[in-house]
């Protein structure tokens, strides 16, 4: 069976691995390429004992391919994205460097929110691929915001904490194994996480008027991110989880659940599943929304391959562990 080409830029990454592995496991798909500049010439080994040996981002057969996926780092992925779509392939960027609310760059560039901007994104040339924490949250937001459920002039908090794999494989101090075991902390305190910037633009151009109120933790496991949303209402609803039911009716990668979700029931699973619980004694109707994701899979590389299935004219669910 004729399959179609894929490349990989920044294979050698968490995200590249997981976007390497799927794209073997892949019906439809045949890697033809893999880029990883300071392990050029060395392999690695993905699923079912297929090794893959890296190449530079310079000598990476760019026309070889149908579609490329970009994981390189923020503020180089933009250049090569570029350069794939020059040479006739279809791209998902995996940076933050093409996704909404981050410059003029964005600009025309389908904002891949699978759920969200499906129509956009079939049939897209380039598509920007969502950050891990956005997905979790603005998934978990996106009913309410869609119904005007939102008290105006609110501030939504949001508490999420991920896995270590979120902080990406560079050699740090902070991320020893020593380091975060047994331990839990929050990062990018004061409302400055990178996230904020495409996560306000969505909630925007829902006509969202809040603030957002972001503060990431740091988990001792490998991966999974679990996102708590306080958001003050316009009303009490009578049926709290009614929102989220008639939204995403028929979504493949969206669960709905009756109680709070935990990262094992998402753990290498290009799912989004979703709970919400009004809030008692409080003057303001109140409702907490958990979300939760694998942020390699729905968060990063799984999402990135849903993306891509549609690009392609593919089933949305192919190849993707559900």
């Amino acid at each position: 069976m004729h399959k179609i080409p894929i490349g990989v830029m920044g294979a050698s990454g968490y995200a590249g691995r997981e976007l390497c592995a799927l794209v073997h496991g892949h019906p439809q798909m045949e890697l033809v390429f893999a880029t990883a500049n300071s392990q050029s010439g060395s392999s690695m080994e993905i699923p079912n004992g297929k090794r893959i040996t890296f190449v530079a981002t310079e000598d990476a057969p760019l026309n070889s391919a149908k579609l490329i996926f970009s994981s390189l780092p923020h503020g180089a992925s933009a250049t090569w994205a570029e350069r794939a779509r020059d040479a006739g392939a279809r791209v998902v960027d995996l940076s933050s460097d093409l996704r909404i609310g981050n410059g003029p760059a964005s600009n025309g560039i389908p904002y891949g929110l699978t759920e969200v901007r499906r129509d956009q994104v079939r049939g897209a040339q380039v598509v920007a691929n969502p950050g891990c924490y956005p997905t979790a949250i603005l998934l978990g937001l996106l009913p309410l915001f869609e119904r005007k459920l939102v008290a105006p002039g609110a501030t939504i908090s949001i508490a999420a904490a991920s896995g270590v794999t979120g902080a990406g494989l560079s050699p740090r101090l902070d991320l020893l194994f020593g380091e975060i075991t047994e331990s839990f902390k929050a990062y990018g305190v004061g409302n400055t996480h990178r996230h904020l910037n495409e996560m306000r633009a969505l909630v925007n151009e829902l006509g969202g008027d809040v603030d957002l109120l972001f503060t990431p933790h740091l988990l001792p496991t490998a991966r999974g991110i679990l996102a708590t949303m306080t958001v003050p209402l316009t009303r009490a609803l009578e049926h709290p989880m009614e929102p989220w039911h008639t939204r995403f009716a028929g979504e493949p990668f969206i669960e709905l659940s009756d109680t709070p979700p935990e990262l094992r029931h998402v753990n290498r699973r290009n799912v989004a599943r979703i709970h919400a619980t009004p809030v008692a004694h409080v003057r303001t109707p109140t409702l907490l929304v958990f979300s939760a994701i694998d942020n390699l899979m729905k968060g990063a590389a799984g999402q990135a391959v849903q993306n891509a299935n549609l690009m392609l004219g593919l089933d949305e669910t192919m190849g993707l562990p559900a």
